[in-house]
């Protein structure tokens, strides 16, 4: 199989040839330590891409020079060994318009290219929530009639709720996907339904698809409780960073010493009172707009702006743009086959220009992606029992009170607890029901119960209930 050369490499090419502005010759670019290429190598990924258009040539034979061409749009190419034959593959991208185009020819420049830029307190209060509309009119119309339900007058949550065992294992591969992680949907649908990690992965990122697990419960779970405030994005960051920060003290809180981002030029605040106050300043905006669509978009482009958080800022926007979307009833935003590239390129644009047009590109497409996705996925589903329905929360709370009395699950220990607002006719299935939770209950459902790990294990020791699934780390 042809070896597989990343963006990245040819990136390097690229930025090296730029820092020649009258162009450079072969013989000179086998001189950086960097790029660590043999002559043929280098001169088969530069006749890429020169094909390509991300370099262009002068001279001829020995004097032929390589020279970064002046901003315009370019295609970064995936590109084999068999480059060299001709065959380069254009990277997948997804339609953009013309105001989307300019923004990623701007920010595929060479970093050197670009002129630095710092936070632009402006950005944000030249917002007026509904006044001002990142979303036109029209568009949000659209998004509505793709995302809309039968469900409009049914509880929070009720759709997500519908696709959610599909939405847990969709969103969590897919934002974790574009955040490098390498698990297939494969391997994340085998770890969230069966606890099982994927061999050769590394613990960190069946860790990060975890969290993001946990965190997509929290929203859908307690639709009626979460919003744009500082409460939920808190918790949110804490669900999603659990083991993934340098120090635990940063999850769920706003960092206190400044940050960089790498691959832009953009220099984020660093005054952690100053951070407090616009992060607070967006969650209030945001909660003020009316449209689920607005509100969703805004989130995926201020709060990534701000960068709030030590890391994970990313993936809370993700996840925060879902909360009005659940809350509405409406299809929730996967990311599902989204390029990893148009939304960097698009985040880019945000980050550099203040232009929100490419990330707007992508996330309508995403939005519509996503909606063909569910809405095919709840046509298919059975109807959900009225029983489990009417007694979720009840179901919850006796489960819980089990484990944390550090009692076995029989009929005895369930009819002890069982609540006075289960119907005396109603007891005998609900037992039942409370003990089938109990022979599925793992590591991997928990949270939706509000159990900790810590007390889950502790229940598992004191029982002798060992997990169905477990996978010791070699």
């Amino acid at each position: 199989m042809a070896k597989k050369i990343t963006p990245e490499e040819f990136e390097a090419i690229v930025q090296a040839v730029g820092r020649y502005p009258d162009g450079v010759g072969i013989a000179q670019l086998l001189e950086h330590e960097k790029l660590g290429l043999t002559h043929r190598t280098l001169q088969r990924r530069l006749a890429a891409l020169v094909e390509n258009g991300r370099l262009i040539t002068e001279g001829d034979a020995r004097a032929l020079r390589y020279k970064v061409p002046p901003a315009k749009d370019i295609t970064l190419p995936s590109v084999t060994a068999s480059a060299a034959l001709g065959e380069v593959q254009a990277e997948t991208y997804v339609p953009i318009s013309p105001e989307g185009e300019e923004i990623k020819a701007h920010v595929r420049q060479p970093r050197q290219a670009r002129r630095p830029v710092s936070y632009n307190p402006d950005f944000l209060e030249n917002y007026r929530p509904n006044e001002t509309a990142y979303l036109p009119e029209a568009l949000r119309k659209q998004l509505h009639i793709l995302g809309s339900s039968d469900g409009s007058d049914k509880p929070a949550g009720t759709f997500a709720r519908d696709v959610l065992n599909r939405l847990l294992i969709d969103l969590s591969w897919a934002s974790s996907a574009l955040e490098g992680n390498t698990y297939s949907r494969l391997d994340t649908q085998r770890l969230i339904e069966l606890g099982e990690q994927a061999e050769g992965k590394d613990a960190i990122e069946a860790q990060m698809i975890l969290n993001h697990k946990a965190a997509i419960e929290l929203l859908v779970n307690e639709a009626d409780l979460v919003g744009f405030n500082t409460f939920t994005i808190l918790n949110l960051h804490a669900l999603l960073s659990e083991g993934l920060l340098a120090d635990p003290h940063d999850c769920g809180r706003i960092r206190q010493r400044p940050v960089d981002i790498g691959g832009s030029v953009y220099v984020p605040l660093a005054m952690p009172q100053r951070l407090e106050e616009l992060f607070r300043r967006i969650l209030s905006m945001a909660e003020a707009i009316k449209d689920p669509f607005e509100q969703a978009f805004f989130a995926m482009v201020h709060l990534p702006y701000l960068q709030p958080f030590i890391d994970v800022n990313k993936r809370v926007s993700r996840l925060a743009a879902n909360i009005p979307l659940i809350k509405h009833n409406l299809c929730p935003l996967s990311f599902l086959d989204v390029p990893g590239r148009a939304y960097i390129d698009g985040t880019l644009g945000v980050y550099e220009l203040n232009r929100i047009e490419l990330l707007r590109d992508v996330f309508v497409w995403a939005y519509e992606r996503s909606c063909q996705h569910y809405l095919a996925v709840r046509q298919s589903l059975v109807a959900p029992d009225p029983f489990l329905v009417g007694y979720r929360m009840q179901i919850k709370e006796v489960v819980r009170s089990i484990i944390l009395a550090l009692h076995q699950a029989n009929k005895d220990t369930v009819a002890a607890v069982i609540p006075h607002t289960v119907e005396p006719s109603d007891r005998e299935r609900f037992t039942e029901e409370i003990l089938k939770e109990f022979e599925n209950l793992y590591e991997g459902n928990i949270f939706r119960f509000g159990l900790r790990p810590s007390e889950f294990e502790t229940w598992q020791r004191a029982t002798g209930n060992m997990p169905a699934f477990r996978r010791t780390d070699k």
